[in-house]
């Protein structure tokens, strides 16, 4: 019988049963994935950095659980911080956060707890089993899934890359009015705390943080500019700005993948490590599809998208990913050092030159973004 048929003209109650018979049988016969067609699709709500809900990342998930991500990007985790603040407990189903900022999601009540069962933290590097701050008295709170390197990024004509291998290449005099910052003080002033031989650039007496302010402001005459996401990208890419503070390969890789004359290399004085994890939105009422996510992107799949990003390129934790990243996309996986059984980026970490960015252990975060405020504004 046509379906047709049973929903058009006038219908006993017998001739309708017997139609939604004919359809349900269909519609039972279909292969489970043309069924959920029929579903209306589950929104979930990201809080993250741009690129983390965008096709190339969610697409395979999206059309695997019947899903449809719906982002809200920040810039800063001091934004993220006051996008949460500002909306009901529930809104947001998954957070993605820089390290340093899991502790005060969990001290503000805005994240769950999570079930380390859930996650395979054995194919992860050692370093990041069981990373600083994600977990609070043996409870887990947030999943690394991504991470970074924030040294000297530079304009390849303009500059060498021995000249870029300190940070006083800022103040070249080649470079006044060309060198950009990324706004935001974490990274910058990590950076300028890093230049003046702090070995724990955040954990500084208040001598030293007077001392990083006086050399940060120095800078000032250098600076042409102070710039967001998409500014910084721009602003490298056509030359505008030749080289940038408070960033690395997260940007100038995508640029360079395209053809930009542009790089980031990690100076003599050491770098940063940015690091991005998932947590679940205290009140979600989507916990289970959200948990289903976090297993997606730090599973090997999910990791080689991670890395290979087109927003912006990353580092991942997991050892398989590495692997299956080798496989797929071989040159991405040699260009980010991210290769097993030779020379690789867990060297820098293992070697001491690269430091967790963290918040100010001495001072507290509004001192540091009330400075760099005032050095804006300078």
């Amino acid at each position: 019988m046509a379906i047709k048929g049973v929903l058009s003209g006038p219908r006993t109650r017998r001739e309708i049963l017997k139609g939604a018979s004919v359809i349900g049988g269909g519609m039972l016969a279909m292969p489970y994935l043309g069924r959920l067609a029929f579903a209306e699709r589950v929104e979930l709500n990201m809080l993250a950095w741009y690129g983390h809900a965008e096709p190339d990342v969610v697409a395979e998930f999206e059309a695997e659980n019947n899903v449809k991500f719906k982002p809200k990007y920040y810039t800063g985790g001091d934004n993220m911080l006051g996008l949460i603040a500002q909306s009901p407990p529930g809104t947001f189903d998954l957070i993605l956060s820089d390290a340093e900022y899991v502790q005060q999601l969990n001290a503000a009540g805005y994240i769950e707890e999570l079930d380390p069962r859930d996650y395979n933290f054995d194919d992860y590097f050692p370093e990041f089993q069981h990373f600083p701050g994600h977990w609070k008295d043996g409870k887990l709170y947030s999943v690394l899934t991504r991470f970074g390197f924030l040294g000297v990024a530079y304009n390849t004509d303009a500059i060498t890359e021995k000249e870029a291998s300190t940070y006083n290449v800022y103040w070249a005099d080649k470079l006044k009015g060309k060198v950009g910052h990324f706004d935001w003080h974490l990274p910058n002033l990590g950076q300028m705390s890093l230049l003046n031989g702090n070995a724990s650039p955040y954990d500084i007496d208040d001598a030293a943080w007077k001392a990083v302010q006086e050399k940060t402001k120095s800078l000032r005459p250098q600076i042409g500019g102070f710039f967001d996401y998409g500014g910084t990208f721009s602003s490298l890419q056509n030359g505008q700005m030749l080289a940038m503070a408070g960033i690395g390969d997260w940007i100038t890789g995508t640029l360079e993948r395209n053809g930009a004359k542009v790089r980031s290399v990690i100076p003599e004085e050491g770098g940063l490590q940015f690091t991005e994890s998932f947590s679940i939105g205290k009140g979600t009422q989507k916990g289970e599809l959200a948990k289903k996510w976090i297993q997606y992107i730090t599973s090997p799949k999910g990791q080689v998208k991670s890395a290979n990003m087109v927003a912006y390129p990353c580092l991942i934790p997991n050892k398989k990913g590495w692997d299956l990243l080798a496989k797929e996309t071989p040159e991405e996986a040699k260009r980010q050092g991210m290769l097993l059984n030779q020379s690789n980026v867990m060297d820098l970490i293992r070697n001491g030159r690269i430091k967790y960015r963290q918040l100010p252990v001495q001072q507290s975060l509004e001192d540091w973004n009330d400075f760099w405020s005032e050095y804006k504004g300078s």
